[in-house]
């Protein structure tokens, strides 16, 4: 489609609308921008708008008039009644990502799954980077929307993309050259209603794969395993509870290439067990892109890895706090929890998304002190772990910490690890994780 003169809408004004805002203006379309909010109410909006002479409409079935296209940021849910009228009218409907993947130079490798995506995508682009390979890591890590990494995209260059179930359910024709899928557990449910709509809104990334492009999936994870036939690209494994032949693998205490051993797990310094999967997937993807095996070793040695991701803030009175705010899962909140062997004060809550959060009883008893309960899905947490563990109905995480830091013994480790999303009382998971860090940080000793 040539954009120049065509009237484009772009539903959803954060980070990556606008971004597509000033992609479509560059390309020479008439832009109608539309948000559910008045512009009165989003910050710094109206002046992007201006610079880029776009249009501004509330969203309703009036942003449509003339449209050709109908662009959707993730955060917009495409099963609203103005995308029926939209599709009614004949007019075209896309995701951000997969409009801004048109226009990149260079392969694109994509990493998705319901836990583990930023880790890996920031190491994906830290091996490659190590080892020489010209790389840009965006999508949804960090502030770098898609749209943003066209101007700074080379044939040359990988651009390693995380990527959502928001993004990936748009997805129709985007080629993704290297496809990782980490895992897919219960999460967002609240959007994608069931785990099959969930599912197959992630199995959407290798929907634009050619025979001769590559997908990476997870040999333990049922659904992942499941995709083996389903999937247009070469599969190749990991696995990090058993063999993969001619996969990346775990042998005990050692990770694996093959028949080769790659490294040993003493090298790596992220905590957990589920890190030693995700060094498993980053080295299967990034080995597929050319990086030798000796130069990943020594890359992931040096992987400092990334913040809200079971991230050490300090010690006091021998009292370690963990931040786990991107933990915003029942899955994610296990694997947390399954990092340390005991004496947690566990901090739970925040807005739920349709999980059910029994799983976590067994460790909770078994390594947990007390759960302390924040936000709008406290009650139902305690409604489904009363009596595996002492509750404690904190409210928010100022009280959660300092009934932490009141009650916590030497030796004891005070974790977040929330379980939930955090639109309830915070702008984001991140913002969740700085207040954190600044109260365990303010802490007197």
């Amino acid at each position: 489609m040539e954009f120049a003169g065509k009237r484009i809408a772009v539903f959803g004004l954060a980070k990556s609308g606008l971004a597509t805002v000033e992609l479509l203006a560059r390309k020479g379309a008439e832009v109608v921008a539309c948000d559910s909010k008045p512009l009165e109410q989003l910050p710094g909006v109206a002046e992007v708008l201006r610079e880029h002479g776009a249009a501004f409409a509330l969203q309703g079935a009036q942003a449509l008039a003339g449209v050709e296209m109908a662009v959707l940021s993730p955060g917009v849910r495409p099963d609203q009644e103005i995308f029926d009228e939209a599709r009614r009218r004949g007019v075209q409907i896309t995701g951000d990502v997969e409009l801004a993947c048109r226009f990149l130079h260079g392969p694109v490798m994509g990493i998705t799954g319901s836990n583990g995506k930023t880790t890996v995508t920031a190491l994906c682009g830290h091996l490659l980077k190590e080892c020489g390979f010209p790389v840009q890591v965006g999508g949804n890590i960090g502030n770098q929307a898609v749209a943003s990494m066209i101007g700074t995209s080379r044939d040359d260059q990988w651009n390693v993309l995380e990527l959502s179930s928001f993004q990936t359910e748009m997805f129709r024709r985007t080629r993704v050259h290297i496809g990782l899928a980490l895992n897919v557990t219960p999460d967002h449910l609240d959007r994608h209603h069931t785990m099959e709509k969930y599912a197959a809104a992630k199995l959407n990334m290798f929907a634009g794969q050619m025979p001769g492009d590559h997908a990476v999936l997870n040999a333990g994870n049922e659904i992942t395993r499941s995709w083996a036939g389903r999937v247009p690209g070469r599969v190749h494994w990991f696995n990090g509870g058993g063999r993969a032949d001619g996969g990346f693998w775990l042998d005990g205490t050692d990770l694996m290439s093959g028949d080769e051993v790659w490294m040993p797990a003493s090298e790596i310094g992220l905590r957990g067990r589920h890190n030693l999967e995700n060094v498993l997937a980053a080295g299967c993807a990034c080995a597929l892109a050319g990086a030798p095996l000796a130069g990943m070793r020594a890359a992931v040695a040096g992987f400092p890895g990334v913040e809200h991701r079971i991230e050490f803030v300090r010690a006091l009175n021998r009292v370690d706090y963990f931040n786990d705010s991107k933990a915003t899962n029942v899955d994610a909140a296990i694997k947390a929890l399954e990092s340390f062997d005991s004496g947690l004060w566990v901090i739970l809550g925040g807005k739920d998304k349709d999980s059910d959060y029994r799983p976590l009883r067994p460790l909770l008893a078994a390594r947990a002190r007390a759960a302390l309960l924040i936000g709008a899905a406290a009650a139902k947490i305690e409604s489904q772990i009363s009596g595996a563990v002492r509750i404690e109905q904190c409210g928010d995480i100022h009280a959660a910490v300092a009934f932490a830091r009141a009650h916590a013994k030497p030796g004891d480790t005070v974790l977040l690890a929330p379980a939930c999303a955090s639109f309830d009382q915070f702008d984001g998971f991140e913002h969740r994780g700085r207040v954190y860090r600044d109260l365990v940080r303010a802490l007197e000793g």
